[in-house]
């Protein structure tokens, strides 16, 4: 029981310790301190709480400088403005200042967009009009701005399509239904393809990238009754470029096509589908799931089943093969 729920020491094992030689912008000097790092003592609940009650309050939060400031002024009542000892008016002085954090609601307004039409007065053809602005949607009853606020609202907020259309309306009065906003989004989807097209080229050309998969039920129109299990392929590396392929399956074509010719270190949880991908050169690093902090499957330390341990967590680590996993 103590070696299960007990407390474990967060020291890197040599195990471990093996898979940062493959981590772009680890020196081995740094590999070499994690290794000899003597292991954090064990915090008791009554000092973590004794020291929580200790210490002093950080104080007020201060808002952002950036943020526009608007002053409003705060007069004196009459009374306060006369002298209560010599009958004369009080000077002001100075302003007791605080700051608040305030919010103007989206005010919708319709905008009018007025052409112009010119023809020569003196011959009886002629007549042109100034041409209509660019838009996302072309003969849209929503501007540019309308259909921006609902793909933010929808990917950074994770407000759904049916509660826009609802808060649209009660605040408008216009119906937009839902499959309306979806196909704003789809539009959207289409014009950004080459800039997700920019970032993968730019991830697939550098030396590191960080793989994995995601599962996502689909809606399907067959007339099935449920959903199909589909897939979000994620390409990425630290502080870089994070790119999601969307695939309806969980084949080894979406990242053969994704990686192409891919000469780098590709770091993957072992599965199968990313073994033999890539170019020729491509060097694979793999951590199996379910390894935690170092431990075997069956609970022992490190030095109990060494050579299972290199087997499940950096089995992938081949210099001059494909990264076969499961070979």
């Amino acid at each position: 029981m103590i070696r299960k729920y007990g407390a474990k020491s967060e020291k890197l094992s040599d195990n471990q310790l093996q898979l940062l030689d493959l981590e772009p912008g680890v020196s081995a000097k740094e590999v070499e301190a994690e290794s000899q790092r003597e292991p954090l003592p064990a915090a008791s609940p009554a000092t973590t709480t004794k020291k929580n009650k200790s210490g002093k309050h950080p104080g007020r939060q201060e808002l952002p400088a950036n943020l526009p400031r608007v002053e409003r002024i705060v007069t004196c009542a009459p009374e306060q403005c006369v002298c209560e000892s010599c009958g004369k008016d009080k000077a002001v002085i100075g302003y007791e200042q605080s700051e608040q954090l305030d919010v103007e609601p989206a005010r919708y307004f319709v905008v009018v967009i007025r052409r112009e039409k010119r023809a020569c007065k003196s011959c009886a053809e002629g007549v042109s009009a100034a041409p209509l602005p660019e838009r996302i949607i072309e003969k849209s009853l929503v501007s540019d701005r309308v259909v921006i606020d609902t793909i933010v609202n929808k990917y950074c907020d994770h407000l759904p399509l049916y509660r826009q259309s609802a808060i649209l309306e009660r605040d408008t009065g216009v119906s937009i239904s839902r499959a309306t906003m979806d196909g704003w989004i789809m539009r959207v989807g289409e014009m950004l393809i080459p800039v997700v097209g920019a970032m993968a080229r730019e991830l697939v050309a550098g030396s590191y990238i960080q793989a994995d998969e995601t599962p996502v039920p689909v809606q399907m129109s067959d007339g099935r009754g449920k959903n199909h299990q589909a897939f979000l392929w994620q390409y990425g590396k630290p502080g870089g470029n994070v790119v999601f392929d969307f695939r309806m399956g969980r084949g080894r074509d979406g990242p053969v096509k994704f990686l192409g010719q891919y000469e780098g270190i590709l770091q993957t949880d072992g599965y199968a589908a990313f073994g033999r991908v890539g170019g020729s050169g491509v060097l694979g690093s793999c951590a199996e799931k379910g390894i935690r902090r170092g431990q075997t499957e069956s609970g022992g330390s490190d030095g109990d089943a060494a050579g299972g341990a290199d087997r499940r967590v950096i089995r992938g680590r081949c210099r001059g093969s494909r990264c076969g996993h499961g070979s």
